[in-house]
């Protein structure tokens, strides 16, 4: 063992490692905003929805008594708390591809809401290159499963519908080619067949929201039992 693994301590159980849990899921979100900065353009409208929506987002992951604490990883440290909200909102201080960042259920489920043309060409299902390193880190982040939990990634895509607003296509659509590229490039990066899931939601053209959530393994598991 070396220095640095002599400075690797494991976290102790209950409040502390479930916060620093939840947080390496949050930093998975966090890496789609950086990258989408580069394919973005600068509207001041789009940086304040932004930015108080990341600083609501991260005020209310955790409750104000819970005790932070750093850790350290081979990219460097990270800070939680209110240090580290104020240096993701610096970070994105110029506006994204993103419309709305949301924590559903602290803890446990977050979604993101961005433009299908972020990850996509316009009107075509290739996936842009400059997003498949950010697929890499995502799919090694939601392999990377603590005992008893997991990671879960679900996308959806809006897709026209039929008069009555509620039939959605059957033939072959442009959403649907994109949600099959979505899986498939995840599915080439090895993310756990059960960690994904990809389907489609009525209206909402040319949008795309990305849920995140994690989940109890037991609480998952499908228990052919008879009632009693």
């Amino acid at each position: 063992m070396n220095d640095m693994d002599g400075q690797i301590k494991p976290l102790e159980a209950g409040g502390d490692s479930t916060i620093a849990l939840f947080l390496g899921l949050y930093l998975v979100v966090l890496a789609f905003f950086i990258l989408l900065v580069s394919i973005s353009s600068v509207e001041d409208t789009k940086t304040q929805k932004v930015m108080n929506s990341l600083s609501s987002t991260f005020t209310s992951l955790l409750p104000p008594t819970a005790q932070l604490t750093a850790f350290t990883s081979k990219d460097g440290d990270v800070i939680a708390g209110q240090e580290f909200q104020q240096q993701v909102t610096g970070i994105f201080a110029t506006a994204l591809g993103i419309d709305k960042i949301k924590v559903v259920h602290p803890g446990k489920q977050m979604q993101l809401t961005l433009d299908a043309d972020s990850l996509f060409f316009k009107d075509e299902a290739r996936i842009r290159p400059a997003i498949y390193p950010l697929l890499d880190r995502t799919v090694a982040s939601l392999s990377n499963r603590p005992l008893g939990l997991r990671f879960d990634l679900e996308f959806m895509i809006g897709t026209q519908t039929a008069a009555d607003g509620k039939t959605m296509p059957t033939e072959q659509t442009l959403e649907i080619e994109r949600a099959g590229a979505f899986a498939r490039a995840m599915n080439e990066r090895g993310i756990p067949p059960d960690s994904l899931s990809v389907g489609m939601r009525p209206g909402h053209v040319g949008e795309v929201i990305i849920y995140f959530y994690t989940r109890d393994v037991e609480a998952t598991k499908l228990r052919f039992e008879s009632p009693k």
